[in-house]
């Protein structure tokens, strides 16, 4: 049975022809899916009641069961697993900061990039998501925080995945998301972070979008990086700041890196001088990341005093850096702990 939200509007008109029903018809299915996000096909009352039926009967409204949820200590942090049809599960995190309410999205049940500290990647890789299914992720948010009349500021696709090696299905859902007749998501709200898929960044570009792009870097040179991303091999940082440049020029659009603090292996100062060296003429911020521990890497998190060192180095070499908080550790929703398992511990 097909997913609703897998289907663009131009594929539900195509749908509506070949049922031979009014041309309105489109426009009626796709505001009460984006619109007014009706969770079953009976809430679409401006249609008539057969063709409800035979959409309940040929098209399903969900492809996604809730199977549970954990909140953090402080309550700022909520994960939540699902199941796919195909008996698959994927992670979405929910983080509450200052006025921002920030979703974090999965494109991939498992990951084929194998990081070494991400327990995403050891899980091995299952299947892409479809653009449905990572639409869906987002609708249930919207509906979970309508009672309370909250709504989401962001939206970064971060979860577990990467977003590029599942390129279609990725800017097919972040289309819906962004359409102004659907979610009306706005564009520089959302962020695609990808460990640096060569292709796949050019083809970005030449959309010119106004979608943010986030880079995992994690080392400043090949050896090093290719011990941690073993992805990485296929795309030396020569030719991925080749095309973080082109990146720049074609859209203006200032690039975010991210960088986990790993204590011993990529956090020395000299290494902080590799990066300064590295970033130096790109319009670029950014981001260090204390190593949120799994069960599968023995490393530790760098000492905050040895954080705060080499985000002098690169603040006085002027290249514009922050420090993240861990936010929803606790509970194994932080940056490379999603893997598909929620954790027990609940208030």
């Amino acid at each position: 049975m097909k997913n609703i939200y897998d289907l663009s509007f131009s594929e539900i008109e195509s749908f509506i022809k070949e049922k031979d029903e009014p041309s309105f018809r489109s426009k009626q299915i796709w505001e009460g899916l984006y619109q007014h996000r009706y969770s079953c096909w009976e809430d679409f009352s401006a249609l008539p009641k057969p063709f409800r039926q035979m959409l309940e009967n040929h098209i399903a409204l969900t492809s996604l069961i809730k199977v549970d949820s954990v909140f953090s200590n402080d309550l700022q942090t909520e994960k939540v697993l699902f199941q796919m049809n195909d008996s698959n599960y994927i992670e979405s995190v929910l983080l509450r900061n200052d006025n921002r309410l920030t979703l974090c999205i999965s494109t991939q049940s498992g990951c084929p990039v194998g990081c070494v500290f991400c327990a995403t990647g050891n899980l091995g890789f299952n299947r892409n998501l479809t653009s449905g299914e990572i639409i869906e992720q987002v609708i249930f948010f919207i509906r979970a925080l309508q009672p309370d009349n909250e709504k989401l500021t962001n939206i970064v696709l971060m979860g577990m995945g990467e977003p590029f090696l599942n390129y279609d299905n990725t800017i097919s859902a972040i289309t819906s998301l962004n359409d102004a007749s659907g979610l009306n998501i706005g564009a520089r709200r959302i962020t695609i972070s990808t460990i640096g898929i060569v292709d796949r960044i050019k083809q970005f570009a030449e959309k010119e979008l106004q979608i943010n792009l986030s880079v995992s870097l994690h080392a400043p040179n090949d050896l090093l990086r290719q011990q941690l991303v073993p992805l990485a091999r296929k795309y030396p940082l020569r030719e991925l700041f080749e095309i973080c440049h082109y990146y720049f020029e074609k859209t203006n659009r200032r690039i975010t890196f991210e960088y986990v603090m790993i204590g011993g292996i990529n956090d020395s100062p000299a290494l902080a001088h590799e990066l300064v060296s590295l970033l130096r003429g790109l319009n670029c911020h950014l981001n260090l990341i204390p190593l949120n521990p799994t069960s599968h890497f023995i490393g530790k998190p760098s000492n905050p005093a040895m954080i705060r060192e080499f985000g002098r180095i690169l603040l006085e070499k002027g290249i514009a850096t922050s420090i993240r908080d861990s936010q929803g550790s606790d509970i194994q929703a932080g940056c490379g702990q999603l893997a598909g398992t929620i954790n027990q511990r609940k208030q």
